[in-house]
């Protein structure tokens, strides 16, 4: 049923859940996972040697970090990962990517770190599903 999972992550404690329900889809269907991490440039402008600069440097440090983690607890249960890092707006990124590998899932927390409202869905989530041109599982 599925061939290969998209997973964007924030680590966020829904994005973690999203990662949770990845591996176990691909475990089930042996699927392989890519997992992404965006950094969101358009907060912070593209660096020109300024403190911007430092800032996305730690996002993507963290981001690669998280994803390395994940990319262990996948390989360590037989499931393929692939991770990468990318600088954009994260909604626009995770469709780039899912187009780009032709994902035939897109498995995503349902709000991110940046998200406070409770028990409303998060703004890139949204996004996501509604632009969609492939099943979307939100957890």
């Amino acid at each position: 049923m599925y061939d290969t999972i998209l997973v964007p992550t924030d680590g966020s404690d829904p994005a973690n859940r999203a990662v949770e329900h990845a591996l176990e889809l691909a475990d089930r269907y042996d699927a392989d996972v890519h997992a992404m991490y965006c950094v969101e440039t358009h907060r912070y402008g593209e660096p020109a040697l300024s403190s911007a600069e430092i800032v996305l440097d730690n996002l993507e440090d963290q981001g690669a970090a998280m994803l390395e983690e994940l990319a262990d607890r996948a390989d360590n249960v037989g499931i393929e990962c692939t991770w990468n890092v990318c600088h954009g707006r994260p909604w626009e990124e995770v469709h780039r990517k899912g187009e780009e590998l032709d994902a035939d899932l897109i498995v995503i927390g349902f709000q991110g770190q940046s998200h406070d409202r409770t028990g409303k869905i998060g703004s890139v989530a949204e996004r996501v599903v509604r632009n969609a041109d492939r099943p979307v599982l939100t957890a």
